[in-house]
């Protein structure tokens, strides 16, 4: 006697041929792979802006979010045999902790001070209804057109790596710069509202009336409710980020690279610059910092100059002041960064229109990646980059960039300076920076 496992009954009626029907159900998988992605890499973003360390920030979020998932996978076996209505149920409720999760972490760091332990909860809680869509979507597969079991594996996993490679692409590239995390957060949980729609009207037949009725109500109602969170979106970002800042904010921007923040104190008439939430200046003092960045390393000669980073020009303007300058050269990553320092009034006074001047050429370019092409020679390097507190910027402290320095644009007989953070406040990456170079 041979045992055979119970397939699930086929659907009554599609609306579209079987094979179309089949490329749609894939097609939800790839979509709400977009989106589990999306949510990861949204909660990640965040985390390195609020806390600057993208290495702890990225095991916290995966270590929560992918355990999760099985636990997911595990709780939705018992719900297969309605796994249409359980996969619209899951989106309903991922699309609104997902499309909410930026708000929320924001609003726990803004106000509640209890970031971390929101952050575990929400990547797992995400994880755990992420772990349950591939499930039943496998099942419902199956209803579609019965399959070997192994090719409709292979169908499936490759709609959910293609999703996601489009996720990991698109949100740094796309969803980012042009929505930022809270508007971008929301949009994704439309996209899994939608996931929800397309299986409803797609596999109709297996749900009765009543229940389709409710389920498309809820699911219009969620579309609804990111809406309108949309709609009040700005207006609580804007008093969340206020909330991280001692002084009114009078300029936000997320470029392509960082969070841009300019603060100012109408009393003091102090004008602050923040990167990625980290103070870069204060005009009430910022004179002393690049004094002492600059002038040591102009006493001997320097016809040709090189700035990298210091984009916000105040470092070129004390290298402007030596009217034997014959060339000045600054190499910034963010154009957001340049294009704001010369159109804003505030910055554009304090750095006394250095990037107007004749003498500037400035290079909108990752510096290490410029280092390793550039033949030009200085005579004075000055190196005025952020604070090393992540991946990305570590490695403009590195040897390798050093000895790119000395081997592609120091003339012979010339000097560089060098920004090493605070002996006192950040002593191990001072005396780090000391150690490389």
């Amino acid at each position: 006697m041979t045992l055979q496992a119970e397939l699930p009954s086929p659907v009554p009626h599609l609306p579209v041929p079987v094979r179309r029907a089949r490329a749609l159900i894939l097609f939800a998988v790839l979509t709400v792979a977009v989106c589990g992605f999306a949510y990861e890499l949204v909660i990640i973003a965040l985390g390195t802006y609020l806390f600057g360390n993208s290495v702890l920030q990225v095991s916290v979020v995966l270590a929560s979010f992918v355990s999760a998932m099985g636990v997911g996978s595990l709780l939705a076996k018992p719900l297969q045999r309605r796994a249409v209505e359980a996969f619209v149920v899951v989106e309903v409720v991922v699309a609104l902790l997902g499309g909410s999760s930026a708000l929320l972490l924001y609003a726990s760091f803004a106000w509640l001070d209890l970031y971390e332990p929101t952050v575990v909860v929400v990547a797992a809680a995400i994880g755990v209804l992420v772990g349950c869509e591939i499930p039943l979507l496998m099942s419902l597969l199956q209803r579609v057109q019965r399959q070997e079991a192994g090719s409709s594996v292979a169908d499936l996993l490759a709609a959910d790596y293609l999703g996601a490679v489009v996720a990991g692409v698109g949100f740094p590239l796309v969803l980012l710069p042009s929505l930022g995390q809270i508007q971008g957060a929301l949009a994704v949980g439309a996209l899994n509202a939608l996931a929800g729609l397309l299986v409803l009207w797609l596999l109709s037949g297996l749900v009765p009336r009543r229940r389709r009725r409710r389920l498309l109500g809820s699911l219009l109602a969620a579309l609804a409710a990111l809406g309108v969170l949309a709609a009040v979106a700005p207006a609580f970002e804007l008093s969340a980020r206020q909330q991280l800042y001692e002084d009114p904010v009078v300029h936000s921007e997320r470029s392509q690279y960082q969070d841009i923040v300019l603060t100012s104190a109408a009393r003091s008439d102090d004008l602050r610059l923040f990167l990625n939430g980290d103070l870069q200046f204060s005009s009430r003092d910022e004179y002393r910092y690049h004094e002492a960045l600059v002038h040591p390393v102009m006493a001997g000669r320097h016809e040709r100059v090189l700035v990298l980073g210091g984009g916000d020009g105040l470092a070129l303007r004390e290298v402007l002041r030596y009217r034997d300058v014959e060339r000045a050269v600054l190499v910034e990553l963010d154009p957001r960064m340049i294009e704001l320092a010369s159109a804003d009034a505030r910055l554009r006074e304090l750095n006394r229109g250095s990037f107007a001047d004749p003498r500037v050429e400035v290079v909108e370019d990752d510096a290490f990646n410029w280092l390793r092409r550039t033949r030009e020679r200085f005579d004075a390097v000055i190196v005025d980059f952020p604070d090393p507190d992540d991946a990305g910027t570590a490695k403009l402290y590195s040897v390798e960039l050093y000895a790119l320095l000395q081997a592609r644009a120091l003339a012979p007989g010339g000097r560089v300076a060098v920004q090493g953070g605070s002996p006192y406040f950040a002593p191990d990456a001072f005396w780090s920076v000391n150690r490389s170079m």
